[in-house]
Parts: structure tokens; C-alpha cells; sequence
């Protein structure tokens, strides 16, 4: 069985204690490897290695063209080795390989850009109004970061991160989540390759408490980058009132998409099955709430059912498969009591709702369709975090962006339609950080990720991120010849 050890000042490292946790296969539900577990010890000696490789050696000495080859160097190494890293979170996760082939393989542009970004962090001289001064701002290193990852899109997650917080000369601990973590430690075998200094990044793993409490709260972290849950964030959060660190959330959403009567009703479904039903709906954009104009309802219904029949069920290695098992058995039993809720509250079962004959030593579940009476079932209202589509109908564009807005999150959005001005309205109106018109899921490095409202504050991705790990220090410059004048001078 594989044993993966931490990551910490360039040496792997058991846990003290010798605490492990085990990683099953979410496909056969067979435990497959074991991971060192970080506890007190491991969380400060992580914390600790990055203090000192901030403040000392090689990486604080580099310049930022310096940074950028390494993380040139970074996205080089990844995409030779797309395939065993691709397999490797298949195997932790369940995620289809071909999908975690392809999202590997584009991680590597978003180290690039960064990698270019990094002598391009600038200040500016200030046109002050004191005579005999000269002042200038500069860029610099926020400290040490802390950035936690979940398990659904690790490497994707990992460089949205890591890319610009060490572009900017920050030193990182990234936590992987105790679900499927042994992908990151696969990476971190990259980043020793690349020829990163030791302690720049340390990679670790742990439960809430204590790993991810101690990291958060920590007095020496300064930056707290995190990706998962509403309630995990809530404890982020009060844990950062301790060290006072700048925290950034990506927290999930419970995605709406607007079809239209005047949509390409092609492009619209294949949109809706690529939106829930891609990464198995274990995707923070998942296009899960589906709002169909009533015109068209019925016809766009069943469409969307015959192409649901259709999804392969199976292996998530075998390329053929389209749809894999979710990542935990507490996922499997929290899907299925919520769809069971949802036809309990008056919600149609027009396809799947249960799990699939012949995987019963996995954790999978059918690609489901709801139509819902209402906002109010569970379905509806709740993150499903799995392949569980609720469809309800409106009238008017109106009504259509009243209903996209009653959620508590405010993370991605889709809107088909052929009408431009329409496009723009609807676009403007619905609250959220990303919109996406005639299109669904579409990433690039180039531009912002993140939401509103319990979706999180904070964006990654784009230029601005990496302000975001800076801090900006104001240097005054007296060029006057003669001295200060004595402020307690006798005359």
C-alpha cells in the first residue's frame, strides 16, 4: 500500500505522533494508501520553515525574474507529468481521468502567467504636496500564506494560489483537505524538482482540528487563501482574528442558468448536461438550478432527459466513462436523503435518484433531474455537490432574474439567449461574480474567479490577484539639502 509523507523545509516527514489517515478509492471503496496527518508539531514547523525562507537564503534574496523562471520551470515540469497526476487524483478522488488529464494539463498556463507577472509588480511615485520630498510605493510580500485546498479541483485550486502569492515573493503551507490529498503530495514532489528553496512551500494535511486551526490562526501567517464550505469558512474566519491575517473565501454556489424561449436550444442543453452533470456536479460552478422558459418548458425537458439516459456510468479511468462516483460516502448519503427530501416536498423525479445497479461497492450516484414546484425544496435551496439537477420554469425576464437571485450564493451563472440586449440586462442584474452567456464552465488564468454574497469575498485568477498577496509599503525621501527644522528649537 502507497504511504505518502508530508512536505515540510524541502524533507519528508512523517507526523511525530505518527498519525496517518486513510485514502479510499472512491471507485471501489477500498482503502489504496495512507497519509502522514499534520498535528501541532507539523503545523509549526511548516510555519516556521516558511518564516525562514521569507526572511533569509535564497528565495528572499531571488529578484522577481528570478521567481517567474522558477515558476516557468513549475508549469514546465507539470506538463510532463499530466497523465500521473491525472491518475493518481482519479484513484484519491474519483474525478474522470480524462478530466483531471485536462484540467492538469491547463494548470501549467496558469504558472506561466504568473510566472510572467512576476517582475511586472509595480509601485508608483506619488506627486506629493510637500516641498523637498520625494515618495514612492513599492510592492512587497504580504508573508507567509496559508492556502487550503479542497479535494474537487486540486491542482486547479493549488496554482490560483500558489501562482501569484509566489510571484510575489510570499512563502506558502498549503493544507491539502484530508479527502483524497494524495495528488498535492505528488506535486510537491515537483516543486522539490523545480529547484524551489527549502521551506518556500511545504504541503500538509490534516482534519479541522487541530491542522487547519493552528495553520489559520497562527501567529507568523499573514494571508489566509481559502477554498471549501460556508461553516469551515465561519471558523476560518474567527480563527484569522487571532493573527489578524487577510483572508480570502471561494466558498461554492448554488448556480443559476436562464434559458430563454430564443436560445439556441442546442447549445442550451448541452450547456445544462456539461454544467451539473461534468466533474460528476462536484464543481463550485455547477450550473444546478436550471430556470427554463415556460414556452418552451416541456420540449427543453425532455430533451434534457433523453441526453441524461444516455451518460456513462462507470470506471472513472476508463475513457469512455462520463460520469464517475462522488468522492466520499457521506456525499453518496447526503444526496441521497436530499433528492429523497425534495420528492418528499412535492419535487418530480424525471430522472436517475437513486444509486446505479452494479457499482454497489463504489459511491455512485445517477445523473438526476427534479422538476421542482418551488425555490423552497431542499434541492433547490442546498448545494448538492454531486450530479442532482432541479428545473423550474418562469414567465418573464423579470421574473427570471428574481428567481436566479433568491440564494444565498452568488458564485457563476448562465444565460442563453440570442438576444444581445437581452444578454446584457440579465448579465447586469443577477448577482454574482461570474456570468457566462451562451457558454458554461470556462476558465482561463486571465480572468477574475469569485463571487458574492456566501459565494466569499476575495477573487482569484487575472491581474489583480497578485496585488492581493502584496502589501503596499510608501517610501519618503527628503532631498532637501539643509536639516529639519528643531521642533524644540529656542529662539
Amino acid at each position: 500500500m502507497k504511504h505518502y509523507q508530508m512536505y515540510i523545509d524541502g524533507k519528508w516527514c512523517d507526523a511525530e505522533d505518527g498519525a496517518t489517515l486513510q485514502s479510499i478509492n472512491p471507485a471501489t471503496g477500498q482503502v489504496w494508501a495512507t497519509v502522514a496527518v499534520a498535528g501541532e508539531a507539523e503545523v509549526n514547523r511548516a510555519v516556521a520553515a516558511a518564516d525562514r525562507a521569507l526572511k533569509s537564503g535564497p528565495w528572499a534574496e531571488m529578484n522577481a525574474t528570478q521567481r517567474g523562471k522558477l515558476l516557468r520551470k513549475l508549469g514546465d515540469l507539470i506538463s510532463t507529468r499530466v497523465k500521473h497526476l491525472g491518475d493518481i487524483e482519479t484513484i484519491d478522488s474519483g474525478k474522470l481521468a480524462k478530466e483531471t488529464h485536462g484540467q492538469t494539463g491547463y494548470v501549467s498556463d496558469y504558472y506561466y502567467y504568473y510566472a510572467g507577472l512576476a517582475d511586472k509588480i509595480q509601485g508608483a511615485t506619488l506627486p506629493i504636496d510637500k516641498p523637498n520630498m520625494h515618495v514612492y510605493t513599492k510592492r512587497v510580500p504580504i508573508g507567509v500564506v496559508a492556502a487550503v485546498v479542497p479535494w474537487n479541483a486540486q491542482m486547479f485550486l493549488t496554482a490560483t494560489k500558489l501562482g501569484p502569492a509566489l510571484a510575489a515573493g510570499n512563502t506558502v503551507v498549503l493544507k491539502a483537505s484530508e479527502h483524497a490529498p494524495a495528488p498535492l503530495f505528488e506535486f510537491a514532489k515537483i516543486i522539490e524538482e523545480a529547484g524551489f528553496p527549502p521551506g518556500v512551500v511545504n504541503v500538509i494535511t490534516g482534519f479541522g482540528e487541530p491542522c487547519g486551526r493552528l495553520l489559520t490562526s497562527h501567529p507568523d501567517v499573514a494571508r489566509v487563501a481559502f477554498t471549501g464550505g460556508p461553516e469551515t469558512a465561519r471558523h476560518v474566519v474567527r480563527n484569522t482574528a487571532e493573527n489578524f491575517a487577510v483572508v480570502s473565501l471561494e466558498l461554492g454556489g448554488k448556480s443559476p442558468i436562464i434559458v430563454f424561449e430564443d436560445a439556441d436550444i442546442e447549445n442550451a442543453l448541452n450547456a445544462v448536461i456539461a454544467g451539473n452533470f461534468g466533474a460528476t456536479g462536484q464543481s463550485c460552478v455547477a450550473g444546478s438550478r436550471v430556470f427554463v422558459q415556460s414556452s418552451i418548458r416541456k420540449k427543453f425537458l425532455e430533451q434534457l432527459v433523453e441526453r441524461a439516459k444516455l451518460i456513462k456510468i462507470g470506471d472513472p479511468l476508463a475513457e469512455e466513462t462520463q460520469i464517475g462516483p462522488l468522492a466520499t460516502k457521506a456525499q453518496l448519503e447526503h444526496i441521497t436523503e436530499s433528492v429523497n427530501d425534495a420528492v418528499a416536498q412535492g419535487a418530480t423525479l424525471l430522472h436517475g435518484g437513486a444509486s446505479p445497479k452494479g457499482f454497489e461497492n463504489g459511491w455512485y450516484y445517477e445523473p438526476t433531474i427534479l422538476d421542482c414546484p418551488n425555490q423552497q425544496v431542499r434541492t433547490v435551496q442546498e448545494e448538492m455537490f454531486g450530479p442532482v439537477l432541479s428545473t423550474l420554469s418562469f414567465e418573464t425576464e423579470e421574473e427570471a432574474i428574481a428567481l436566479a437571485n433568491d440564494t444565498q450564493f452568488g458564485l457563476a451563472a448562465g444565460v442563453f439567449t440570442k438576444d444581445v440586449g437581452r444578454a446584457i440586462r440579465v448579465s447586469d442584474a443577477i448577482l454574482s461574480g461570474i456570468v457566462w452567456v451562451n457558454t458554461y464552465r470556462v476558465i482561463s488564468p486571465i480572468a477574475p474567479f469569485g463571487g458574492f454574497k456566501h459565494s466569499g469575498p476575495g477573487r482569484e485568477s487575472g491581474v489583480d490577484a497578485i496585488h492581493e498577496y502584496t502589501r503596499t509599503k510608501t517610501v519618503w525621501i527628503n532631498t532637501s539639502q539643509e536639516p529639519m527644522a528643531n521642533p524644540f528649537g529656542i529662539r
